[in-house]
């Protein structure tokens, strides 16, 4: 399988799951310092909103990084995802004693959950794999049903903007070769789909979800991994508290490869 092989896929769940054949997931988010950004940003902002006893849904839990940390924090946690690879990376990492209830399924289909059951429900995927408006906001909706009235809905997208520069980086060639149209300079959708800070909020607005906090969840950081990975502990502790104080200016929250939007259910404020 690559990516020729991808693109000839039409079934768009089928795409999904043979992407993250392609992709390591499992080492994403903890192979090196500088991808551990992203991480410790998304934890540090879920915790704000955690009480003791919290019961939190993953959806599209990936190789189970989130699910695993919660959960070994004493949160009650149910992790759903799609891909056959991740599942087999995540349940290689499960402990007799983890409290994870582990599915396979879609996120655009959570009818397995019951309405208002869980108090953070984290969508750390979905939304940069779903190509038609339509499935965006299916998910958007189930994630919104199963929240309870007081609770927090956490959704990642990936920044179109920046990746077209973390693209350059690596390619010297990427502004007159790269996949995007030179005009726009919207990212071609494949295999992922990318998506500007303004057609985020619109998309979470039209689905109901009042917008609380709007974070460059990674920066900078891969674009200068490799000097943020040469940093001592030290430097990069000094580094991690300078992200922490830009990560939501409104002026820099286009540069960053992810982007982490926190919100609760409009029906709370009627």
């Amino acid at each position: 399988m690559d990516f020729h092989d991808l693109i000839q896929i039409r079934d768009e769940i089928e795409q999904i799951r043979k992407t993250y054949e392609l992709f390591n997931e499992d080492t994403r988010l903890n192979r090196s310092q500088a991808a551990r950004v992203e991480f410790l940003t998304t934890t540090r902002y879920i915790e704000r909103y955690l009480k003791p006893g919290a019961r939190i849904l993953d959806v599209g839990a990936g190789a189970g990084e989130y699910s695993l940390y919660f959960a070994r924090k004493g949160y009650d946690v149910c992790a759903l995802e799609l891909a056959e690879n991740n599942l087999r990376a995540f349940q290689r990492k499960l402990r007799p004693e983890d409290r994870i209830d582990l599915v396979q399924g879609n996120a655009v289909d959570l009818s397995r959950y019951g309405d208002e059951s869980f108090d953070a429900v984290l969508l750390f995927g979905p939304l940069y794999h779903l190509h038609s408006e339509d499935d965006r906001q299916k998910c958007i909706a189930e994630a919104s049903r199963v929240c309870k009235p007081d609770g927090k809905l956490f959704f990642a997208f990936i920044s179109n903007d920046m990746v077209i520069l973390t693209e350059f980086s690596n390619n010297p060639d990427y502004f007159t070769c790269g996949d995007y149209n030179k005009e726009t300079f919207e990212l071609d959708d494949f295999p992922f789909v990318f998506h500007t800070v303004d057609e985020c909020r619109a998309m979470l607005r039209t689905g109901g979800i009042r917008i609380l906090h709007e974070v460059a969840a990674d920066g900078v950081s891969e674009l200068l991994e490799d000097r943020i990975n040469a940093l001592d502990r030290e430097n990069f502790a000094q580094y991690l508290r300078y992200h922490f104080y830009i990560c939501e200016k409104p002026e820099l929250l286009g540069m960053t490869n992810h982007l982490l939007f926190v919100g609760e259910k409009e029906e709370r404020r009627l």
